[in-house]
């Protein structure tokens, strides 16, 4: 079964393809996903899907199967902006093909893994593959502004339970099973404004909050390491101000702060890190925030939801894993290798908050992720839909 699973994927190349393509072409960054995920809505239902619809969030859903079993696929529809575009050497909209790879924003991060989902769901139709399963393929939204957030919807309010998920975001065709988790906080204190002839007047806000920030940097040197995930890092990405003008003594500052945590690390114990990091500048006071994200979707529905967003792992002996691994080489005819992450995906709502195993495989690299000149190779199309779809036979022959 193997073997004909991968020459179907291989029969559907052409159609992996002209889908991916046709994705590309259209922008689809953040809260502006619509068009793509009604091109997606389409696929899914020239495929023969037995369900497929958008949500109130604008996540595009299709299903295969009516079984008690559900298996998820998940790619984010989403990308972020191309940039500066004297850096490209193509349009980044044009889908330009050229050495055996597909060109432009999206190509790797990540509509390549929604294009190979869209074929591996055509392989389970005609292998007639998965019957006892409900197997669901999520085109999820906003994901490059808020990871997870599209699949916290999914979970709590279209009450979708999947026993696993396979997220697709680029792996250069390795299995993943894990990454950091991250969380963004700001760090604000006041001062006291005067005028800037006599500073000595005020209380300038811009050197307190300067004496924290030199703080956040001796405190990311001694932070948690883990042999699988490596070590947790904070760092200080931006610093704003208020005051009267720039001839004043600022009266207040903030801080904005890139917290990734490894494995036993949490939201409590990285405030705490933080609040002694204030104390030993000599700032006890300064105020700690955990920030929300509440931009509204392209639906205009907003679902607020705090900045956190936890680690996970799926162990490397759970069945899940070891079940990729066997469908991989299977199809593949090669070992895979199993590693993780070094970015954020929709993992930190299905497992890290949920405890739902994810697994990842996708299409790319994603060392080219949200960069010029953004590149995926037409075969890792080919082969990632075959794995989806030998994954589903896999677990079919589970007892």
């Amino acid at each position: 079964m193997y073997r004909e699973i991968f020459a179907r994927a291989k029969h559907y190349e052409d159609t992996s393809t002209r889908c991916l393509m046709d994705m590309v072409k259209i922008p689809s960054f953040s809260t502006k996903e619509k068009e793509v995920a009604e091109c997606i809505l389409k696929e899914m239902q020239e495929i023969g899907m037995d369900d497929a619809y958008i949500d109130p969030l604008g996540n595009v859903i299709g299903r295969l199967g009516f079984g008690k079993k559900v298996i998820a696929f998940d790619a984010h529809i989403d990308t972020v902006y191309p940039g500066d575009l004297s850096l490209w050497d193509f349009d980044p909209f044009a889908a330009h093909i050229k050495d055996g790879k597909i060109w432009g924003r999206g190509t790797v991060d990540q509509k390549s893994g929604m294009a190979s989902m869209l074929t591996s769901a055509r392989i389970m139709k005609d292998l007639d593959l998965g019957k006892e399963f409900s197997i669901y393929f999520t085109g999820t939204v906003m994901e490059e502004d808020c990871d997870g957030l599209c699949w916290q919807y999914i979970l709590q309010e279209e009450e979708i339970k999947p026993e696993l998920v396979v997220i697709t975001e680029p792996t250069n065709l390795n299995i993943y099973r894990g990454h950091r988790g991250r969380m963004e906080m700001e760090v604000s204190i006041k001062g006291l404004s005067c005028h800037g002839s006599a500073p000595e007047r005020g209380d300038n806000a811009i050197y307190k909050i300067s004496r924290i920030a030199l703080e956040i940097e001796k405190l990311h040197q001694n932070l948690r390491y883990d042999d699988f995930l490596g070590k947790g890092s904070i760092c200080v990405t931006q610093v704003f101000f208020t005051g009267p003008s720039q001839c004043a003594v600022p009266d207040s500052a903030r801080i904005h702060l890139d917290r990734r945590l490894t494995f036993g690390e949490n939201k409590e114990s990285a405030v705490a890190e933080v609040q002694d990091a204030c104390k030993k500048a000599g700032y006890p006071d300064a105020t700690i925030e955990i920030l929300t994200y509440q931009e509204a979707a392209y639906t205009g529905l907003i679902y607020p939801t705090e900045k956190y967003y936890p680690t996970w792992v799926t162990p490397l002996d759970s069945v899940y894993v070891q079940n990729a691994a066997d469908a991989y080489t299977k199809t593949l005819g090669t070992k895979p290798l199993i590693d993780k992450w070094t970015f954020s995906t929709n993992g930190v709502s299905i497992a890290g908050m949920k405890g739902i195993p994810c697994i990842g495989l996708g299409p790319g690299n994603e060392i080219y992720a949200h960069s010029p000149n953004e590149a995926c190779p037409i075969e890792h199309l080919t082969k990632a839909a075959a794995f989806y779809a030998a994954l589903v036979y896999r677990f079919s022959q589970e007892k």
